[in-house]
C-alpha cells in the first residue's frame, strides 16, 4: 500500500519551509528523489535520507555531502526539520510515522516538486503514459543545445546533463508529469504536453474515464493563458481536453488538421527522419539519432514546447538530431557472444511492442528480448496485450514479477505469461537465471534487448 500525496500547494510549503534549515528525504534513492535531494543541498538545506540499498546515484549524493541510511529506521529523522517522502513508501514506514508523531512537516515528493518549480517563469510538463522521460531528454538536450539554460528533473539520466537533473539559471524549468496517484496535478505547469492516454497503474486507476478526468485537470492547471500541446491522433487525449480552457496546441502524424504535423517520414534501420509543418508549412527537417517510430511523437511534442518557449526551427532541428537517448531508453551496452545488447525501460504492453518493433530495423540474425514484468497488479489485469506484446520479437525469456510495492497472492506469474505467449517464449525463474538463459541464447548477428522497469539492468552486471 502507497502513501498519499499530500496537496499543501507551494504558498503553504513556502510558508512551512521558512524556518527550516535540514530536509531528510524518505526513498532518497530514486531518480527524482535524488534529483530533488541535489537541488535541496544546493539551496542551502542540510540534506539527508535513506533508501534501502546502495546504488550509483546514492552514491552520488554522498559523494556531494548528503548523509544517507540504508535501513529505515525512526531514530534517523531526528534533528531535520521536515520530511519528503515519495508515495512509494509504505504508511507504516517507522521514519514516516516518528516525523507524524513528532509533528515534523511530512511533503509528498510530488508536492515538494510543485513548489519548487514555482521560481521559474516557463514550466514544460511532459505527461502521458509512455514516453515521458524521452520526451523530457528531447527537450532537455534542445534547450541546452539552444543556449537557454533549463532547469531539468528527469525520470532518466541524460549525458548531456551529467544525470537525471541539472540547474539552469534561464526561465524554463522542464520536468516529467508522473500520472501514478495523480501526482501530477500538484505541479504548475505553463505548458503541459500530453503524449499519450491509455489504461495503467490498474492498482490505482479503475477505469478510463478516471484517467481521463485526471489528464483535463492536469492539463487545466496551465490556466487559460497557458498551452496545452497534445497528440491529436490520440483519441484518450483529445477526450481529456475536450473542456480545455487555455491554448491548444496539437501534433500528430495521421491528423491533417494538426497545428504541428510530422510529414515525408522515411526509416533507415529503425531511425526516422520527417519534415514538421507547421499550420501547413514547412518548419524544420528532423533527422532522429535514436530509433523506433514513438519517437517521431516525442520529437514532435518537443518541437512544439521549443517553438512556444522561442526556441527557432534550426535550434530545433540541431537539438533533436543530437538527442542520442536517455539511460534505460534503448540504451546500447555492447557486445556478447557476437549479438549487440541493448537495455530499456519500457514495461507496459503498448511499450514493449513499439520498442521492439523500432528494435526489429536494427537485427541481422534474431530479436531476443529478456523481459521482466513489473507488479503483479500490471501483468494481471494487461495479460491478454501483454501476451501479444512480443509480435516483433523472435524469441522471449522471462524473468520473475518486480513486486515492487505490491504482494504475490499466486493468481498470477511469468510462468503464466510465458505461456499465454506460446512457443517462442521460455520462462527464467530469477535474474541471474536469466541472465544465464540469455547468455547461451545468444549468438552472431543477434540483437538482444533487455526490458523492464524493474532491477532486470543487473543482467548485465552478471553478464
Amino acid at each position: 500500500m502507497s502513501t498519499p500525496n499530500t496537496h499543501f500547494g507551494a504558498e503553504e510549503i513556502g510558508r512551512i519551509l521558512k524556518e527550516c534549515k535540514s530536509i531528510y528525504f524518505i526513498g532518497i534513492g530514486g531518480i527524482n528523489m535524488s534529483s530533488l535531494a541535489h537541488i535541496s543541498l544546493k539551496r542551502g538545506y542540510i540534506t539527508g535520507g535513506s533508501d534501502r540499498t546502495p546504488s550509483a546515484l546514492t552514491a552520488k549524493l554522498e559523494s556531494c555531502g548528503i548523509r544517507i541510511n540504508y535501513s529505515h529506521d525512526a531514530a534517523n529523522i531526528h534533528g531535520y526539520d521536515a520530511v519528503v517522502y515519495t508515495v512509494a513508501i509504505s504508511p507504516d514506514n517507522p521514519e514516516y510515522t516518528e516525523a507524524l508523531r513528532l509533528g515534523i512537516p511530512c511533503i509528498s515528493r510530488a508536492d515538494f516538486l510543485g513548489y519548487v518549480m514555482t521560481g521559474y517563469g516557463r514550466r514544460i510538463g511532459v505527461s502521458g503514459m509512455h514516453g515521458k522521460s524521452t520526451c523530457t531528454s528531447m527537450c532537455a538536450a534542445t534547450f541546452i543545445g539552444a543556449g537557454v539554460s533549463p532547469t531539468v528533473l528527469s525520470g532518466a539520466e541524460l549525458d548531456v546533463m551529467g544525470g537525471a537533473y541539472t540547474v539552469g539559471e534561464g526561465e524554463d524549468f522542464i520536468f516529467e508529469a508522473c500520472e501514478y496517484m495523480d501526482s501530477f496535478l500538484d505541479f504548475n505547469p505553463t505548458v503541459a504536453i500530453i503524449l499519450n492516454i491509455e489504461m495503467d497503474h490498474v492498482d490505482y486507476f479503475h477505469s478510463i474515464e478516471q484517467i481521463h478526468s485526471s489528464f483535463a485537470k492536469y492539463a487545466s492547471l496551465t490556466g487559460e493563458d497557458g498551452f496545452a500541446v497534445a497528440n491529436i491522433d490520440d483519441k484518450n487525449v483529445i477526450l481529456s481536453l475536450s473542456d480545455y480552457k487555455g491554448r491548444l496546441v496539437s501534433f500528430g502524424i495521421t491528423s491533417e488538421n494538426a497545428h504541428f504535423r510530422a510529414v515525408n517520414i522515411t526509416e533507415t534501420r529503425g531511425k526516422y527522419s520527417f519534415d514538421i509543418l507547421k499550420k501547413g508549412k514547412l518548419f524544420c527537417n528532423v533527422k532522429l539519432s535514436v530509433t523506433g517510430y514513438h519517437n517521431v511523437y516525442n520529437a514532435l511534442a518537443c518541437a512544439v514546447a521549443a517553438d512556444i518557449c522561442g526556441i527557432s526551427p534550426e535550434d530545433i532541428s540541431r537539438g533533436l538530431a543530437s538527442f542520442g537517448g536517455a539511460k534505460r531508453r534503448m540504451e546500447y551496452k555492447g557486445k556478447l557472444g557476437g549479438a549487440e545488447l541493448y537495455d530499456d525501460y519500457g514495461h507496459h504492453p503498448t511499450e514493449v511492442h513499439t520498442t521492439l518493433r523500432g528494435a526489429k530495423g536494427l537485427a541481422e540474425g534474431r530479436l531476443i528480448c529478456l523481459f521482466q514484468p513489473h507488479t503483479y497488479s500490471r501483468t494481471k489485469a494487461l495479460l491478454e496485450e501483454f501476451s501479444s506484446a512480443f509480435e516483433y520479437a523472435d524469441k522471449v525469456l522471462l524473468a520473475d514479477i518486480y513486486a515492487a510495492r505490491e504482494t504475490d497472492d499466486g493468481s498470477v506469474s511469468s510462468r503464466i505469461l510465458a505461456e499465454k505467449i506460446g512457443e517462442k517464449a521460455t520462462y527464467c525463474g530469477d535474474i541471474r537465471s536469466a541472465a544465464e538463459a540469455l547468455r547461451a541464447e545468444l549468438r552472431d548477428g543477434d540483437v538482444a534487448l533487455v526490458m523492464g522497469a524493474g532491477d532486470i539492468w543487473k543482467v548485465f552486471d552478471i553478464l
